[in-house]
C-alpha cells in the first residue's frame, strides 16, 4: 500500500516512519529542502512541496490507490490540503490530530466529509496499524465495486491452465463485486487440466469458461486475477483492476492495481479484501481459499508472511476440511511417476542443482510437480526443469529459499525472449521454442540440459551479483 505522510515535524515523521514503514510504502512531503536533508540522514524518503497544490501529489505519483496522512497541528490550513490531495484523485485522507488539541481544530476536522481522524498514539500501536490497513484495503474495495457496479457482462481472467490460487481467488473476487456466475464470468484461455484442479472445480462448482481474444470484446470490464496484463501478450487493450501476489510488472496500462509479491498467495489477498468489508463468506468460498493458500505456500511452508498465517487461521474455522483433503486426493500419479522417472534419468547435477529437460509433456503442470519433487532429494538445492507444449518450452525454476533468487534468475536469462518471473522460491518461464533455440543453439533434450545446468549454476556462483 502506497501512502504520504504530509508533516511538519520532524519528530513527528521519525514517529510515523519506524510505526508505518513495515507495513506501507510510505513518503513524506516536507516544507523545506533543510527539513529533507535533515531526515535524509535517517533514511527517510522525503519530498518538498507545496500540500495545498493538486500539482505536488501528482509531482508524488499519487493515484486513487494512495492513502494520504495529513498532519494537523493547528499551523496548516487542513481544508486546503485535503482539497488538493482529493483533485489529485485520491479519496482515502486521514487526518492526525497531534499537539494539543483546541476545541476549533478538532470541529474543523470533524466538518471535513469523509475524512477519518487519528491521534499518533493510536497510530502507533500495532492493533490500530492494522485497522489501519483494514480501513485502507475497504476503501480500495468500495471503489472497485463502485466501478464494476453499472457494468453489464465482467471477465474474470485467470492464467493459463488455472491452478488452486486463482481459481480460488476468482470465486472470491466475483463474491467481492457482488456478481453472479452470469454476470461475472471466470475465464481462461486454456482451462483446467491439472487432476487436482479438476477436483476442485468440480467439488466446488466453479466454472471456468473458455474465452478468445474474439470474445474479450463482449465485456464491459475486465479483471485480472493471480496474473497480471503483460502475460497475455498484448491481447488485452484494456483491464480494469489487476490482482495479484506475483513481482509487478510495471508496463501494464491499469485503472485499479493491487499487487502484493511479499504475500504467499493472492488468496491471501482476497481474504483480506473480504474481510474488510465484512463480506459474509460461505463455507464454499472459505474453503477454495483455505486450499489456494495450503496450496501455493506448500503449507505456510514457502514464501509466506504474516498475512498468509493470519487468512489460513480466519478460513479454517469457516471451511470444509474434509472437502480439502478431498480434493487434494492422491498426488502421485502413474503419468507424474513416469516424467519423475525419465527426469531423474536423464537430468544432471552440478553444485546441489539438477537440471532436466523432459522433452515433449502433454501439460505445464507436469514441468512444475517434477521440479517440486526432485527438490526433496538429498542434497540438491536448485532444481530447474524445461518441457516442451506445442511450440512453446516451460521452464519451471525451485529451490530451498535460503540461497539466491529464483525470480532474479529467470528474469536475467529468459525475460528478452517469453514470459518470466517468480520469487525467491520459485520462478517459471514459457518461451517459445523458435527463440530458445536462437538464443541458445539448444535443439536436443540433453542440449537444453546441459545448458540450463551452465546458467543456473553461473548465476549461483558469481559473486559480482546480489540475491
Amino acid at each position: 500500500m502506497n501512502c504520504v505522510a504530509v508533516c511538519q515535524d520532524d519528530l513527528i515523521v521519525k514517529t510515523l516512519h519506524e510505526a508505518l514503514s513495515p507495513t506501507l510504502d510510505i513518503e513524506f512531503l516536507v516544507d523545506t529542502q533543510s527539513q529533507k536533508h535533515r531526515l535524509h540522514k535517517y533514511g527517510i524518503s522525503t519530498q518538498v512541496g507545496d500540500p495545498s497544490q493538486a500539482t505536488t501529489y501528482a509531482q508524488a505519483n499519487v493515484t486513487a490507490d494512495t492513502c494520504i496522512i495529513v498532519e494537523n497541528s493547528g499551523r496548516k490550513n487542513i481544508q486546503a490540503i485535503v482539497d488538493a490531495a482529493s483533485e489529485a484523485g485520491t479519496s482515502l485522507v486521514y487526518v492526525l490530530l497531534v499537539g494539543k488539541k483546541t476545541n476549533d481544530q478538532t470541529k474543523q476536522t470533524l466538518a471535513l466529509p469523509n475524512i477519518s481522524t487519528l491521534t499518533l498514539s493510536e497510530l502507533t500501536k500495532t492493533s490500530l496499524i492494522n485497522a489501519l490497513d483494514r480501513s485502507l484495503t475497504r476503501s480500495l474495495v468500495k471503489q472497485y465495486q463502485r466501478h464494476f457496479e453499472d457494468a453489464g457482462r465482467v471477465l474474470i481472467l485467470l492464467h493459463n491452465d488455472p491452478d488452486p490460487d486463482a481459481l480460488a481467488s476468482g470465486l472470491a473476487l466475483r463474491n467481492l463485486l457482488r456478481r453472479t456466475r452470469t454476470t461475472a464470468i471466470i475465464g481462461a484461455f486454456h482451462g483446467v487440466t491439472r487432476p487436482e484442479n479438476q477436483r476442485m472445480t468440480n467439488l466446488l462448482d466453479i466454472t471456468v469458461e473458455s474465452i478468445t481474444a474474439e470474445s474479450l470484446a463482449q465485456f464491459d470490464r475486465i479483471a485480472t486475477i493471480d496474473v497480471q496484463p503483460h502475460y497475455f501478450g498484448g491481447l488485452l487493450n484494456r483491464v480494469d483492476l489487476v490482482i495479484d501476489h506475483h513481482p509487478e510488472r510495471s508496463n501494464s496500462q491499469t485503472l485499479f492495481k493491487d499487487v502484493r509479491s511479499d504475500f504467499g498467495s493472492t488468496a491471501t489477498i482476497m481474504t483480506n479484501h473480504l474481510r474488510a468489508i465484512n463480506a459474509n463468506i460461505s463455507e464454499r468460498v472459505a474453503t477454495a481459499l483455505l486450499y489456494a493458500i495450503k496450496s501455493d505456500t506448500l503449507f505456510l511452508s514457502r514464501q509466506t508472511n504474516r498475512s498468509d498465517l493470519d487468512a489460513f487461521t480466519f478460513l479454517y474455522q469457516l471451511a470444509n476440511t474434509q472437502l480439502v483433503r478431498k480434493i487434494e486426493g492422491s498426488g502421485i500419479t502413474s503419468e507424474r511417476l513416469k516424467y519423475v522417472t525419465k527426469a531423474s534419468q536423464t537430468g544432471q547435477i552440478r553444485d546441489q542443482v539438477f537440471t532436466a529437460c523432459l522433452g515433449m509433456v502433454p501439460r505445464e503442470d507436469i514441468v512444475t510437480y517434477v521440479s517440486d519433487f526432485l527438490l526433496q532429494v538429498e542434497d540438491i538445492k536448485w532444481t530447474v526443469v524445461a518441457g516442451q507444449i506445442d511450440d512453446k518450452i516451460v521452464i519451471s525454476v525451485r529451490n530451498v529459499g535460503y540461497t539466491r533468487h529464483a525470480g532474479t534468475f529467470i528474469n536475467k536469462w529468459f525475460d528478452d525472449i517469453g514470459s518470466a518471473g517468480g520469487h525467491r522460491a520459485m520462478a517459471k518461464a514459457i518461451i517459445p521454442f523458435s527463440e530458445f533455440q536462437k538464443k541458445f543453439s539448444a535443439v536436443t533434450s540433453d542440449d537444453i540440459t546441459l545448458i540450463l545446468g551452465d546458467l543456473a549454476t553461473q548465476f549461483i556462483l558469481e559473486p559480482s551479483q546480489k540475491a
